[in-house]
């Protein structure tokens, strides 16, 4: 299909707005820039006049920032043209002004690409609301961060089936391409606001990778004492090769790790870092939160999701934590740093390789198991090998060697409800776990905080646990509150209340 549009206005020009208008321009496309600061506006100007840039002429050209709102819209052809705009703008009540503001301009035709991290219900609403209207409002997860929004990110729209199809080819041409089958890394995911669904749990996943990899550089760099520069040529090893192939995040640590300090100052850059993640506790990002929420509230087990979520919350009041460090003493939370000989120090790398793999795979699979169970509940249709396509570049959760497993394994069974049933899948458990639980063991030990990989470790102890301690559990809640239990002998049961009751205590 040719496209179907030559302009293009953007809404919201901060670091991700500012990105993909120029990732559109450089695509010939005649950009417009609107954001309700004028200031922002006034940053693009000048990064626009400065011919030392390093961008093109061309490219230059075809970008124009306004300030106005009706200037901004007549740019895009006035009332008789079809429009098409994109919305980079904060989750929640900041698209619903903008949609006010520009409800006046709005016809029949046009195209709205909500490129935010958007919590899919309000999605849903607008969708609603624009529908009778003939406008169409589009989901569109946009994953990579602000590098991967200027050279091309990962996308996952969403929406009105012919309106999704006709922006497909623009899309195609700007996403990132993967490298293996040189496809673009976006995809018509489903109906509805399922696009912004999965770019959420998208973040889920990636928040659970976050603490895996924290949490192996504490071990390495505080508890076996290894040298920022020798963690970086770790984590490029594991990335060049092996199980963790191509994951971004460990190869953006390898970097993290190598970057001195500037003007031949002694020291790294990471030590000047302060240990506190304040994006959950600010409400500045909503997905980690809504993929916590959401796995409860559609009874899938993601531990390791949102544990690393909870390690990330307790670090963000960091004046509070220093009053709880008074209280409880220094020790109890300290890493303690070992004397291990070089023989150890390998083979516990190479276990850390493993467990670190094992834990990504335990994040992948809650991430993915949601995905399904939503799909589902919602008759959105989202296949999960199509998210690991567009998953291949472009994204913060790429790993080659984790997608060349997980694709084919979901397009051979589309209708998979738990990865985790999946045997290629629990081969790769059942063969690393071992490594997890002598990392987790070692790691308690040396007082390091795993809260990431010992909730991987127990999601697949108690995943795969034939007798659970939960019969226990079962029998106190009949005990207090009459909740009725299943007999062992009636066979493995349904999801649904007991039929049997044991008056253990009269009232």
């Amino acid at each position: 299909m040719p496209d179907q549009f030559t302009k293009i206005g953007v809404v919201g020009a901060g670091s991700m707005g500012s990105g993909m208008a120029m990732l559109f321009a450089e695509h010939d496309l005649a950009v417009s820039l609107y954001d309700a600061k004028p200031d922002s506006i006034d940053a693009l100007t000048t990064i626009l006049a400065d011919p030392h840039s390093g961008l093109e002429p061309a490219l230059r050209s075809r970008l124009t920032g306004y300030k106005d709102l009706p200037a901004f819209m007549d740019s895009l052809g006035g009332k008789d043209a079809d429009k098409l705009l994109v919305f980079s703008i904060p989750h929640g009540s900041a698209a619903d002004i903008v949609l006010d503001q520009i409800a006046p301009f709005l016809m029949k035709g046009d195209v709205i690409l909500d490129g935010g991290n958007e919590w899919y219900e309000n999605t849903t609403r607008r969708q609603d609301a624009l529908r009778p209207r003939g406008v169409a409002y589009l989901s569109m997860g946009v994953s990579g961060g602000y590098q991967a929004a200027r050279r091309g990110p990962s996308i996952s729209p969403s929406g009105d089936a012919a309106a999704v199809e006709r922006v497909l080819p623009l899309l195609e041409r700007v996403a990132a391409k993967d490298k293996k089958s040189g496809k673009p890394c976006v995809a018509n995911v489903g109906p509805g606001a399922s696009g912004h669904y999965v770019k959420m749990v998208h973040n889920g996943i990636e928040q659970g990778v976050l603490g895996i990899v924290c949490e192996t550089w504490e071990v390495l760099y505080k508890c076996l004492d290894t040298d920022l520069d020798a963690i970086a040529g770790i984590y490029e090893g594991w990335v060049a090769e092996g199980e963790l192939k191509g994951n971004f995040l460990f190869g953006i640590g390898a970097d993290i790790c190598r970057r001195h300090k500037e003007d031949g100052a002694p020291g790294h850059i990471v030590n000047e870092v302060q240990d506190k993640v304040v994006q959950d506790a600010d409400d500045s990002e909503g997905t980690g939160f809504w993929t916590v929420m959401e796995a409860a509230e559609r009874h899938v087990s993601a531990p390791t999701i949102a544990s690393a979520h909870f390690f990330r919350i307790a670090s963000a009041d960091r004046a509070q934590r220093m009053q709880v460090v008074a209280a409880l003493g220094q020790d109890l939370g300290a890493a303690r740093k070992q004397h291990v000989d070089e023989a150890f120090r390998e083979a516990f790398a190479e276990d850390l390789r493993l467990a670190a793999y094992c834990a990504c795979l335990a994040s992948y699979a809650q991430g993915m198991n949601l995905i399904a169970r939503a799909s589902e509940d919602e008759g959105w249709g989202v296949r999960l090998g199509t998210c690991v396509r567009i998953w291949r570049e472009g994204c913060i959760i790429r790993s080659e060697a984790i997608a060349d497993l997980l694709q084919p394994l979901y397009e051979t069974e589309p209708g998979c409800l738990n990865t985790l049933m999946l045997q290629a899948v629990a081969d790769e458990v059942r063969r690393t776990m071992p490594s997890l639980q002598r990392v987790v063991k070692h790691a308690l030990e040396w007082n390091a905080h795993i809260p990431t990989l010992s909730a991987s470790l127990e999601y697949f102890k108690y995943c795969g646990g034939k007798h659970l301690p939960t019969q226990f559990m079962e029998a106190e809640l009949d005990y207090f509150g009459s909740h009725n239990y299943d007999m062992k002998s009636e066979g493995d049961g349904e999801v649904k209340k007991g039929k049997h009751h044991y008056e253990w205590k009269r009232a």
